[in-house]
């Protein structure tokens, strides 16, 4: 299919003389390269006797780029800066915004695109922007073109809304409720499995004991104490008497830590900019989603009491975890990428299980800690029992993402 000028009118619903250097962009993009190289001069022509030449600079980029994708030598990036290039195209990533792709954008995101492109428009013929410099990522061009729409984003509208907060808001609002349906799945899961295990009695001894140790270790120091209080969200003075609410507590932090409130950490030192030991390890607790936690309690539950869980046993359960319960074929490896999140992929799109190795460590030393697995890195009664239900409070209702 072949473009001429009029059809790039069409499409931009715009006359020929306000057509600009996007319109044309996007219009090449919506056909095959080859068909857009094919159609470029006569696009050309069409403007140039409409009074809207354009420039050289941009008729020279859109044959280079056009014959990059038809060699199949252009990457996304490649394109995406082309298109930014023009001048009236919103960059992908203002601030903490990240555009959606057109046909994902809300009604809210559409608009204030629409609204940043028109804005854009106004800047290009006011001289505030030079297109040719962009298309040679002239540094101080592309630096101004960005603070330009940063200035937009975070500046009030005439009816008070200021668009990076509330498309930000709105994204907050998206992830809570994508959030909230994931933690009710799990929820459910977790469930349908403890009523396939059966009971798992509570061994009061063993919990007595833990919690002895517990409260000794966050009335001390350093290591484990200030990583416990992060991941329980709980002072040491302010520990509950109850020694099962004590554990299913701490038990529930190390899967979803709550963090201090406003109080300074342990030995009244403030954080620090830099991550240290305990902040790495609260990373890392977070980093661990829904899908691999289900995996985790699915093979311990089953397994009971002396079943291995160690960092590398973790992370594999995460591995073979299949969460509808059917054998896999080989011709369901194929499918395996579907099963993983895609943080739990390398770069080759295979299992990380190294990465979820890491990411458990922290987990398996805090469990030892909790006397849910022993110094052999094995599932302890108290673990048994406890490990699910503390999984049980952080999927319930209201819970929600901590950290």
């Amino acid at each position: 299919m072949n473009l001429d000028a009029d059809r790039v009118a069409e499409l931009a619903a715009r006359p020929l003389s306000e057509l600009t250097r996007r319109d044309v962009a996007l219009a090449l993009l919506t056909v095959p390269s080859a068909d857009a190289l094919v159609s470029l001069p006569s696009i050309r022509r069409g403007l140039l006797a409409a009074g809207n030449p354009l420039s050289a600079v941009f008729w020279s980029s859109a044959e280079t780029i056009l014959h990059k994708i038809n060699d199949s030598d252009a990457t996304v990036g490649d394109v995406r800066t082309w298109l930014e290039a023009t001048g009236t195209e919103p960059n992908g990533i203002i601030g903490l915004h990240v555009w959606d792709e057109q046909s994902e954008r809300s009604q809210l995101a559409a608009e204030m695109h629409t609204r940043l492109v028109s804005h854009l428009e106004d800047q290009l013929a006011a001289g505030e922007i030079d297109p040719d410099l962009l298309v040679a990522a002239d540094p101080a061009a592309c630096r101004d073109y960005i603070a330009l729409q940063e200035r937009w984003m975070t500046s009030p509208l005439p009816d008070g809304r200021v668009p990076m907060d509330v498309l930000l808001d709105e994204k907050d609002e998206e992830f809570l409720a994508e959030w909230d349906a994931a933690d009710a799945e799990a929820l459910a899961a977790v469930g349908d499995l403890l009523d396939q295990v059966g009971d798992r009695p509570l061994p009061a001894e063993d919990l007595r004991a833990a919690s002895v140790r517990l409260r000794e270790c966050m009335a001390r120091p350093g290591w484990p104490g200030e990583l416990l209080i992060e991941c329980g969200g709980m002072r040491a003075a302010d520990l509950p008497a109850d020694d099962a609410e004590l554990w299913l507590r701490l038990a529930a932090g190390v899967a979803s830590p709550v963090g201090p409130d406003d109080w300074s950490r342990p030995g009244g030192e403030e954080a620090e900019d830099e991550l240290n030991e305990t902040d790495s390890a609260i990373a890392a607790l977070c980093a661990i989603d829904h899908y691999d936690w289900l995996a985790v309690i699915t093979a311990l539950a089953v397994g009971g009491p002396g079943t291995s869980a160690s960092a590398a046993d973790l992370a594999g359960y995460v591995r073979d975890y299949d969460p509808d319960g059917a054998e896999r074929s080989e011709d369901d490896e194929d499918e395996d990428q579907d099963d993983y999140d895609l943080d739990d992929l390398d770069e080759d799109g295979e299992f990380d299980e190294l990465g979820m190795e890491g990411l458990f460590l922290p987990v398996t030393s805090l469990w030892q800690v909790l006397g849910a697995i022993d110094d052999d890195d094995c599932l302890t009664p108290l673990g048994w029992w406890g490990l699910p239900e503390a999984m049980r409070r952080v999927w319930a209702p209201s819970s929600g993402p901590q950290g």
